[in-house]
């Protein structure tokens, strides 16, 4: 099992609406995640718009390639976009870069 952390920033003045629109996660994104092999997976928001994600999956590129072809997360990429601040303009699932785990008890 691959444990996968990664950061993304979020917009100051949009912090307020991305937890609200967390609050309402589609069901079927939610499916989409479980069928694809996401577990245990969870966003940490600091008040900065630093956000820090959490996930277990037997294979993180499997498991984000499995997302890529649900058209569920076209729809919900395309909403939340332009939450984010992304120098490189790619689209939040894209800019996930897992940092490496150099500690694990």
């Amino acid at each position: 099992m691959q444990r996968i952390c990664f950061v993304l920033q979020v917009k100051q003045d949009r912090l307020q609406e991305y937890k609200e629109r967390h609050r309402h996660v589609w069901p079927e994104m939610q499916a989409a995640l479980r069928e694809t092999g996401w577990c245990n997976y969870s966003l940490f928001l600091r008040e900065d718009g630093l956000l820090v994600g959490y996930l277990e999956t037997e294979n993180f590129e499997q498991a984000r390639a499995g997302m890529a072809q649900k058209q569920v997360n076209e729809r919900w990429q395309r909403e939340m976009g332009g939450f984010f601040v992304q120098p490189d303009g790619a689209p939040p699932d894209r800019a996930m870069r897992p940092l490496e785990e150099v500690f694990h008890l």
